[in-house]
């Protein structure tokens, strides 16, 4: 490792073996002429990473990685997002590289001029131009800030901050909340918000014109102080055509690290749904004659989309049916499937005429503060997550949850029966609640497998644990993360599952491998909910830094960042076509996204409060959201959906013209009398049931 590597290669030196040294320094590509006797080995920013040497200021920083090295947990890697072997590690800063570039300082009396300055030729610019101009007052003003603590001007950094932190968009008050504790150069040394936003480039895109204008400004005004900080740390992404209008440009803002870059959202992404495996569908005894002359078609549908699986031609945007190795169809998977056709022949069709019941299961005297809940896809099972570290199963159908019994009592039974998968359930454990104990700490996300067999749960202790549902017992519990694990979930075809936790890091799991597949490295703060696309080879995470990523399961990259929530991410939901993405957020707002185009096409403003919960109807006509103001609210997905205008020109530049009113599209509003709603599913014939635990404030 890297400490080791540095301390031979000072042993070199003294001993004057300088032939040596250098061999060792070219083949561990640890450049910089000088070592010194004083190698700063400063532990960097993000939570697990390596001790990091000081590379002298003026080299760029610490750019040496050892070979093959991860971009360490949550690494600030910026640059090869989440690629899982890149050789030289880049962006790692080391604290002290990474604060010395504030050192070419001006004059610490004239900031406040400087930016008074810009901020009077920005508000007297023309209106096209100002909305744009204006993203720069938020960077520029922590820059400008930060640039001043850390050169130990400190009355002159109070002065600047309370003078100018008011001006700064509403969006931002949690940061500079932060901001303004960070008083003293040592302050900035151990934060990791600071340190993001010193090596994450923040983006801003403006159209050529006002780019322009922009620059000939501070050329004029000499006004070097500013133009370096532009130039530094600003990236700005620069496009053709109208400026955009203070609307667009709100609607997209607002994230840790400004929009995302327009090529960021390039990738081609496969959101087609697989090809359903065909097999004949058994009919019900119970059947008439004359219903099944109309039923066939119906039964032999697969549940997921009712438009692309009419025909069985392969959906032109779906990905290869092997693009990623999925598990084998067991007997007892192909028997659920069959069920599930017959329980989508009698599926409602929702719509604006035809809403669907919603059943509430609240969680009574919850004292153990529910976490978080589940429920099984063929909605016989419900499980919660509590503080107090246990996650407990309950069964909501009359049918008991029963153990296997003992090995001993397992040896006695006639293995030829037909009725043995009866036979080895224990009776006497039957009960309708089983508590699992394990955890020890809170348990922040839960997770059934689709084959009902297995349980996920993750929590503050760092750990996932999977539990049997057969046994009622823990059979794994995977370690990877160093910090609380906020969520996690299987793949809709099992075997895979996704974690998400405060080490910024989003990892993929295998059932039966103890490490994890791929580590998704690239969010600036806590990965706060994670989601698997459909088909399975994609993964979305929401995060802290405000902004959703989408990763490919395949690679690792990053294929896709969405900006323009306001708040930590707590929920998402693929629709069931694939195409599109639900984000709900702290800030109240329902954004929808168009995964092929990289684009916003939708936002559904209603709510008063974090939305925790966020769900499709089986064939995706209707979006539920539930959320800590006590209400589930409805709304049309299909008129949210339809004529988008993603022409080429909108997909290039990011005018998204969002409709004025989203209350066309709620369809509805129900109150709970106290309970925040933290968890909507829709059983396989669309009626929706919803859970929460009562607060009695």
């Amino acid at each position: 490792d890297r400490q080791t590597l540095v301390a031979v290669l000072q042993f070199l030196r003294r001993s004057n073996l300088r032939e040596s040294e250098e061999i060792l320094r070219r083949e561990a590509r640890l450049l910089g002429d000088d070592l010194g006797g004083s190698v700063a080995t400063v532990a960097s920013s993000s939570p697990g990473v390596a001790a990091v040497a000081a590379a002298p200021p003026g080299k760029g920083g610490a750019r040496a990685g050892t070979a093959g090295s991860l971009p360490a947990a949550g690494g600030r890697d910026a640059g090869s997002q989440g690629s899982v072997a890149g050789v030289v590690v880049e962006d790692q800063p080391d604290v002290s590289a990474v604060l010395s570039a504030y050192n070419q300082q001006g004059d610490p009396t004239l900031y406040e001029e400087y930016y008074s300055g810009l901020k009077h030729f920005i508000e007297c610019s023309l209106d096209c131009h100002r909305a744009e101009l204006s993203q720069l007052f938020y960077p520029l003003f922590v820059h400008m800030y930060l640039e001043l603590v850390y050169n130990q001007h400190e009355s002159e950094a109070k002065s600047f901050f309370e003078r100018f932190h008011g001006d700064q968009e509403c969006y931002y008050q949690d940061d500079l909340r932060v901001l303004s504790s960070l008083t003293k150069k040592e302050h900035m040394k151990g934060n990791e918000t600071m340190l993001d936003f010193r090596t994450s480039k923040f983006v801003l895109r403006i159209s050529r014109d006002s780019y322009q204008l922009l620059k000939r400004h501070l050329q004029e005004k000499q006004n070097n102080q500013i133009w370096n900080i532009v130039q530094e740390h600003l990236y700005i992404d620069i496009f053709d055509g109208m400026p955009r209008s203070k609307q667009q440009i709100d609607a997209m803002v607002g994230s840790l690290a400004g929009e995302a870059k327009r090529e960021a959202n390039k990738a081609k992404v496969f959101f087609g749904l697989l090809k359903e495996p065909e097999f004949d569908v058994p009919l019900d005894d119970e059947d008439e004659e004359g219903e099944n002359e109309e039923g066939k078609p119906k039964k032999k549908k697969p549940k997921k989309d009712s438009v692309g699986s009419k025909s069985k031609k392969q959906d032109p945007n779906a990905p290869p049916q092997n693009r990623i190795p999925l598990p084998e169809l067991k007997d007892s998977d192909k028997l659920d499937k069959v069920m599930n056709m017959k329980e989508a022949a009698r599926r409602v069709r929702l719509g604006p005429e035809c809403l669907p019941s919603i059943c509430f299961y609240t969680f009574l005297n919850a004292y153990q503060g529910l976490t978080a809940v589940d429920i099984t896809d063929d909605s016989s099972m419900i499980v919660g997550g509590f503080a107090d570290s246990t996650v407990r199963v309950w069964s909501v159908t009359p049918k008991k949850l029963r153990s296997v019994k003992t090995a001993a009592d397992l040896s006695l039974i006639d293995k030829e029966s037909d009725d043995v998968l009866e036979r080895i359930m224990d009776e006497k454990t039957a009960s309708e609640l089983k508590i699992l104990y394990g955890h020890s700490g809170p348990v922040y996300g839960t997770s059934f497998s689709p084959d009902r067999n297995y349980l996920l749960s993750c929590s503050e202790d760092g750990t996932v644990r999977l539990w049997s549902l057969q046994t009622f017992t823990c059979l794994v519990g995977y370690k990877g993360h160093n910090y609380p694990v906020w969520d996690t979930q299987f793949s809709p075809y099992g075997y895979y599952f996704v974690s998400g936790g405060h080490d910024r890091v989003a990892r993929l799991w295998a059932t039966d491998h103890y490490q994890p597949l791929r580590i998704f490295a690239g969010h600036l703060a806590d990965v706060t909910c994670t989601r698997f696309h459909p088909n399975s080879n994609y993964i979305a995470t929401g995060s802290a830094d405000r902004t959703i990523r989408l990763w490919d399961v395949l690679n690792g990259n990053c294929v896709r960042i969405f900006t323009g929530h306001k708040g930590p991410i707590h929920s998402l939901a693929f629709s069931p076509n694939g195409r599109f993405l639900a984000t709900g957020a702290t800030d109240g707002r329902v954004l929808l996204w168009d995964i092929g185009h990289g684009l916003m096409v939708g936002e559904l403003k209603g709510h008063t409060d974090t939305i925790y919960a966020l769900r499709f109807s089986r064939d995706g006509e209707i979006l539920a959201s539930g959320s800590m103001d006590n209400t589930v609210r409805l709304w049309d997905a299909v008129k949210a959906f339809e004529d988008l205008e993603t022409d080429d020109f909108t997909t290039a530049t990011g005018h998204i013209n969002l409709p004025e009113n989203s209350q066309d599209l709620l369809l509805g509003t129900y109150m709970t009398k106290s309970t925040p709603v933290i968890h909507l599913h829709f059983t396989r014939r669309n009626l929706l049931l919803a859970a929460g635990a009562y607060s009695s404030q």
